[in-house]
């Protein structure tokens, strides 16, 4: 799977996909109710509405070329040359794409427009390279700071419509705030979605087997972390172990068939980097 991430052609196809997806949610549901995506693309829509010249693909080639140079500075040739033909696609896409009005509900073309525009930028953070636009500096903030890239354009889209709203319509800068807070949540699901693991401590007096079935059963590591309980002041060793959602069951039986008393302690994690997990991912 590593070798496939990092390979030109897949890299190439999933971002002309996710610029797709994106493209289609701009122009076949945002564009047609007048709202407002937010960040480059949102500025680039807002010129168009002003206008009504040249089309928002072409305004949001042109505000992301100070951006393509920042990159060019602060982050990876490898990332920038992905993402401007990131960016040159979506482009084209939105230019090229005809403009039809599929929702002709506001609030549900806020929060499907945005659902698919989430979906489109999500599946193009997946490749070495991006959409463009905020991602850059989004990007940016995360690998310094660890600031999730949608908390980071939800935040950056609200000061866009804040400002907008003195020469905007209000209930559609209103609806476009909606927009954007599906466009980050998707985008962040779609981030996690293939990253998301479990992890998962094991009190048990039989650690010892457990920890061994887990290796040869499960074929997953295991930990041993020390501790003793807070009462008795007995030392015990705790296992921990990550796994998927798919094998969590399994764990769970293969647990509770050597020890029925033991305790069994599941957290969900955002991400998992590691030998037989994700592998990071340098921008």
């Amino acid at each position: 799977m590593q070798r496939l991430t990092n390979n030109i052609f897949f890299n190439l196809a999933v971002l002309t996909f996710g610029a797709a997806v994106y493209s289609f949610g701009i122009k076949d549901i945002v564009v047609a109710k007048g709202l407002m995506s937010g960040g480059v693309s949102g500025v680039a829509l807002l010129l168009f509405y002003l206008t009504g010249a040249l089309g928002p693909g072409v305004y949001y080639f042109l505000l992301n070329l100070p951006l393509m140079v920042l990159g060019w500075v602060s982050l990876s040739r490898r990332f920038i040359l992905y993402t401007v033909y990131g960016m040159g696609i979506l482009s084209l896409f939105m230019q090229l794409l005809p403009e039809r009005a599929l929702i002709a509900d506001p609030l549900l073309a806020a929060v499907f427009g945005g659902a698919v525009m989430g979906a489109g930028s999500g599946i193009m953070l997946r490749t070495l390279g991006s959409a463009g636009g905020t991602d850059i500096l989004a990007i940016w903030l995360n690998q310094k700071y660890n600031l999730r890239i949608g908390q980071f354009n939800f935040v950056f889209n609200l000061a866009v419509f804040a400002a907008g709203m003195a020469f905007y319509d209000p209930t559609l800068a209103l609806y476009s705030i909606i927009l954007s807070y599906a466009n980050s949540k998707v985008m962040d699901y779609v981030l996690a979605l293939f990253n998301q693991r479990k992890m998962v401590f094991i009190i048990s007096d039989k650690a010892d087997a457990i920890a061994r079935d887990i290796i040869s059963s499960l074929k997953r590591g295991a930990t041993f972390l020390h501790g003793a309980g807070a009462y008795t002041g007995k030392s015990k060793r705790v296992i921990l172990t990550i796994t998927n959602t798919v094998e969590i069951k399994r764990l769970e039986e293969l647990v509770f068939s050597h020890d029925p008393n033991a305790f069994f302690v599941v957290e969900n994690t955002f991400n998992v980097l590691g030998e037989g997990f994700s592998r990071r991912k340098v921008y």
